[in-house]
């Protein structure tokens, strides 16, 4: 660390005070803890306990940053009184953050031999990677608190603390003593840094330094931002290697393949000027979609074989009608691989592309048709939503029983019985909804009925809603029917019924396991949030519907407000509020100031009953006020400083002021 760190060093606790012009002390010394006499009362402690009984706070003694956080926690209801953590399992050492940061945490690790002080690192989640700790009491209390590998330590889980609240606000932050939001934590003082993708700017890690709060020094913060220092130069130096390698892989194979060439890495995206001409940019999407998970898949399995290999040839459907056959080729050793949020480790490749069946130029008309039915009744020409449709009607061919997964409102019950009338229109499509069974006793009479004498499409929905008892009863039924299907001729249950099955795994009330065995092919429903460019297609789709053709539209304006939300309750909530928009607008152009107060927000949180009425009001008040925020406090009683926080707290989008 050199002579500066030295000089840090000397500042730590148990080798004697700070200097006066080290870097940070004016910025800390404030912040450190009431060291007053025995018994006081510390002003911080007071104004914890205020807000906690949603008192005022006097913003004199508490930090506008640790202020935002206690907001923060308080509106992910995260306990005060507790610490409510779950181990998530040995975490992934083998990363290029944790390879890459492994020789300057041993480093500071011996600066800091014998001092009551700790080095933690997480990953971007706030999962503790590593922990090096010099003293014993300090690591038991440590251990105490589930600061150790494997449990994550993100704001969302614990409240306000140097690592969870470094990743919100994106910047060094600092917590001591009673600025912690749980009371397990009050002991302890931290400080924080995040860290950063060198090449993509994305937040990786956090490197945090924790101590007891009687220790806590104002050169922690220098500290571990000149830690930060040197773990991004090391991050650097190691992305240059493996960029290096793949452009490098990448060059040689548009010089010798030819035809379509790509490369993925770690945030990097390269494509070659054939595919540039070759391929439309949805198709370019559609490739760089299915390659990534090629490529994730392969990095997963060589985390069991111990080495990469080449996937086999993967063919893609197009959305342009094209259909190509892709070769996937990992860069690099095991262990070289990417982190992705979406898909889990990702191995470096060059992809090759050849294009088996090239798409006939379509007339304007086809194309339309084409994005707004690409099966019976459903729209929407988005990746993730066209790749759940194509997996769904792969599954349905080859005969397998299906489970379709997702949040509720997806789509899901739609999508089944549109690759049933797709493949099958003649036969019937039976649903049965498992939400029944709580208080229909003869729901799974029901069940076996139509599994023994059912034919077509049988749809089994939310049965994620069983308890233990039921889908044990499910799954014996289900395994009955699969055995008689496979049976010899003269067998009593009817050959060729399909069964699907719709669920929300997120919300399931027993283990399902036993159960999906049955159901070899899974489909992922995805989120609206994911596919939100199908709002284009869905809008127009839906107004069709609930209006005669035509005679709604939607204005610009009141897309762009509607492609703003997240849609917590995804396409079920859209054909909601449309219903809603209709019945006040018969004919015409639908505004913004047609849309209910729910699409003016942006807030992925689902609002209480209380807070959507207060919500609504304020949007309402907003739109009546022209979007004058103080104007729209006063009518509604409150306070100016109120309204603003509610605008931020809901996510509001506020009208321009006139």
């Amino acid at each position: 660390m050199g002579r500066a760190s030295t000089r840090l060093h000397s500042g730590l606790p148990g080798r004697g005070r700070p200097e006066r012009d080290a870097p940070g002390l004016g910025v800390l010394e404030t912040a450190l803890p009431n060291r007053g006499l025995p018994g006081a009362r510390d002003p911080l402690a007071e104004a914890r306990d205020r807000f906690l009984a949603a008192e005022p706070v006097d913003r004199k003694i508490v930090r506008e940053p640790i202020l935002a956080s206690w907001w923060r926690s308080r509106e992910w209801r995260i306990a005060a009184d507790r610490l409510d953590l779950s181990y998530l399992g040995a975490p992934d050492l083998d990363t290029m953050l944790a390879r890459s940061a492994e020789p300057v945490l041993r480093h500071l690790h011996e600066q800091l031999d014998g001092q009551p002080i700790s080095i933690i690192l997480t990953d971007a989640n706030g999962l503790v990677l590593r922990r090096l700790t010099g003293d014993r009491e300090l690591e038991r209390q440590l251990d105490t608190i589930m600061l150790i590998p494997g449990f994550s330590y993100a704001e969302d889980v614990v409240g306000t603390n140097g690592i969870g609240t470094a990743l919100e606000s994106g910047g060094p932050t600092h917590v001591f003593g009673h600025e912690h939001y749980a009371e397990r934590l009050e002991g302890m003082a931290c400080a924080g840094v995040p860290l950063r993708d060198p090449l993509s700017g994305k937040t990786v890690g956090v490197i945090d330094l924790t101590c007891w709060r009687r220790d806590a020094d104002p050169l922690m913060l220098s500290l571990v931002k000149s830690t930060a220092d040197q773990l991004g130069q090391a991050l650097t130096e190691t992305s240059n290697g493996r960029d290096l390698r793949l452009l490098q892989e990448y060059t040689r194979a548009c010089r010798h393949t030819g035809g379509i060439v790509l490369a993925l890495g770690n945030d990097v995206v390269m494509l070659n000027d054939h595919a540039r001409r070759a391929l439309s940019p949805a198709d370019q999407a559609a490739l760089i979609s299915q390659a990534t998970e090629t490529l994730s898949a392969e990095a997963v399995a060589a985390g069991v074989r111990g080495r990469l290999r080449a996937p086999g040839a993967v063919t893609v459907d197009l959305p342009s009608g094209a259909v190509a056959r892709m070769f996937c080729r990992p860069v690099g050793e095991f262990g070289m691989l990417a982190a992705s949020a979406e898909t889990g480790p990702l191995a470096d490749g060059v992809v090759h592309v050849k294009l088996v069946a090239p798409a006939t130029p379509p007339s304007a008309e086809t194309i339309v048709a084409r994005a707004a039915m690409a099966l019976p009744g459903l729209v929407g020409s988005g990746a993730a939503w066209r790749r759940a449709c194509r997996l769904a009607e792969a599954s349905y061919e080859r005969g397998e029983w299906l489970a379709l997964e997702g949040e509720p409102g997806v789509g899901k019950l739609a999508l089944v019985r549109a690759v049933h009338q797709r493949r099958n229109p003649a036969a019937p499509c039976h649903v049965l909804d498992a939400a029944d069974a709580a208080h229909d006793h003869d729901w799974l009479t029901q069940v076996r009925a139509e599994l023994l004498e059912g034919t077509g499409m049988l749809v089994l929905r939310h049965v994620h809603l069983l308890n233990a008892r039921q889908v044990r009863t499910l799954a014996g039924a289900l395994q009955e029917a699969r055995d008689a299907e496979s049976a010899p001729a003269g067998a009593t249950a009817t050959q060729g019924l399909r069964v699907a099955v719709t669920l929300d795994r997120a919300a399931a009330r027993a283990d399902l396991a036993g159960l999906l065995r049955l159901f070899p092919g899974s489909v992922a429903v995805p989120p609206l949030r994911h596919h939100s460019e199908d709002l284009r297609d869905l809008v127009p789709f839906f107004l069709g519907k609930l209006s005669q053709q035509g005679r709604v539209t939607c204005s610009p304006a009141a897309m762009q407000l509607l492609l703003r939300h997240t849609w917590p309750g995804n396409a079920a909530q859209l054909w909601r509020v449309l219903k809603q928009v209709v019945q006040r607008r018969r004919v015409g152009q639908i505004t913004p100031e047609d849309l209910p107060p729910e699409c003016w927000t942006v807030s992925r949180r689902v609002l209480s009953p209380l807070e959507s009425i207060e919500r609504d009001a304020i949007v309402q008040s907003l739109l009546d006020h022209g979007g004058n925020k103080i104007r729209a406090a006063r009518a509604l009683g409150m306070s100016r400083a109120t309204i603003y926080r509610r605008i931020r707290e809901y996510g509001i989008v506020t009208p321009d002021a006139s």
